[in-house]
């Protein structure tokens, strides 16, 4: 009998060069270079030029890839009524982004192409238009008009103006930068599966990404960043009313959530069990931009929470390695740059489309169809009744 792994943990069905994880040393490398590198330091257009390309872009490069996406960023005509349609029924922004993104076939100037160059330039639509449909959505949750795009703006300034109706300080577009690098690709997640495996049967980009949206809304994998900071929130508030210090109420708040089996949000992850890179990355990024802020109080309170609560853990949960992850920091980041909760999951589309894109790409080259097997655990030679005789 041929044993099964169960979730396909720790088995390897592709070859890419987007990106490595080390879950045991806490290693994230993206497209040759360690997260901490360049999430930083890249512009998000140079980001998907080094996941498509194998390589940073020249400096001509960069600017035609921004001036090509930039100009890819409308919507077509009949996407506007229908998201309309979805905020009059409250559905939630990612509900909003997948029958969107299914839309931008429609802009498909040949939809029926499924060359590797036809998937290429949907790839560059889909990116383009992402930030669009979220910000667009979000303007008529709030029973507003759309934003338009800027095609002077780089991507991620942009999607701050599209979202606020008004330009976004340098320090915000480039802590939203180093977000969206920071989370842009992480290995065969199951969003990316999701793709490849969409992709595989010969099926196009756009089919490819929209299957990888319904993968990435679910909890196990989109995570659940707001709760994170909910959790700051509340120990925050329980330290005013006790008057106690919040590294005081932080442990009492965990110990108390361990004993009761509660999990703490923000911490553990299947594949880190160290701390989680991309933790150290937003954890410095919402630092400086929290940085001579009025509410800089929030990111002192939320690293005094992340040290009690990772004692604490290691104290009473010593064999379950529950470090930080990267859902801790990216709510005090999000929430830093003034995103309202429901968009951290979708915002984490808007990046991780880089690496999807990608991964079609890679498997489209790679041209094989992706059939792994179930085992069959049911009966045998069942007698059959007709159906008068049930």
């Amino acid at each position: 009998m041929s044993e099964i792994v169960p979730g396909l943990e720790g088995i390897f069905v592709a070859k890419t060069r987007t990106s490595r994880v080390d879950g045991e040393a806490g290693e994230l490398t993206i497209g040759g270079f360690p997260v901490e590198r360049l999430a930083p330091a890249a512009s998000f257009e140079e980001v998907v030029f080094l996941l498509w390309e194998g390589r940073l872009p020249t400096a001509s490069e960069y600017r035609t890839l921004r001036n090509d996406l930039a100009a890819r960023r409308a919507l077509p005509a009949e996407t506007l009524p229908l998201l309309r349609r979805a905020a009059q029924r409250s559905l939630h922004p990612m509900d909003a982004l997948r029958i969107g993104a299914a839309t931008l076939s429609l802009s498909d100037e040949d939809p029926l192409a499924n060359s590797r160059g036809a998937n290429t330039e949907r790839a560059r639509t889909l990116i383009a238009a992402f930030p669009t449909l979220v910000a667009a959505y979000a303007q008529l949750c709030a029973g507003k008009n759309p934003v338009e795009p800027d095609p002077m703006l780089g991507h991620a300034a942009n999607y701050l103006q599209m979202l606020n109706g008004a330009p976004a300080t340098a320090e915000t577009v480039r802590a939203l930068e180093t977000y969206l690098n920071t989370v842009v690709d992480h290995g065969m997640n199951a969003s990316t599966f999701a793709s490849r495996v969409i992709v595989s049967t010969r099926s196009d980009m756009t089919s490819a990404v929209v299957g990888s949206i319904g993968a990435l809304k679910g909890p196990l994998h989109g995570g659940a960043p707001g709760p994170a900071l909910d959790m700051v929130f509340e120990i925050q508030k329980r330290a005013q009313i006790s008057g106690q210090p919040i590294a005081e109420e932080a442990r009492r708040w965990a110990e108390k959530a361990i004993t009761a089996g509660e999990r703490i949000m923000g911490f553990g992850h299947r594949v880190y069990k160290v701390r989680d890179p991309r933790a150290e990355v937003l954890g410095a990024a919402a630092a400086r931009l929290f940085a001579d802020r009025e509410d800089a109080a929030l990111y002192r309170d939320a690293r005094t929470v992340e040290t009690e609560l990772r004692s604490t853990l290691a104290r009473l949960k010593p064999t379950h390695r529950l470090e930080t992850n990267v859902e801790f920091y990216t709510a005090l980041v999000l929430h830093g740059i003034g995103l309202p909760a429901n968009l951290f999951s979708p915002t984490f589309a808007i990046s991780r489309v880089g690496g999807w894109t990608a991964h079609v790409l890679e498997q489209i080259d790679d041209d094989r169809l992706i059939r792994p097997r179930a085992m069959y655990v049911g009966e045998f030679d069942r007698p059959w009744t007709p159906i008068e005789e049930r």
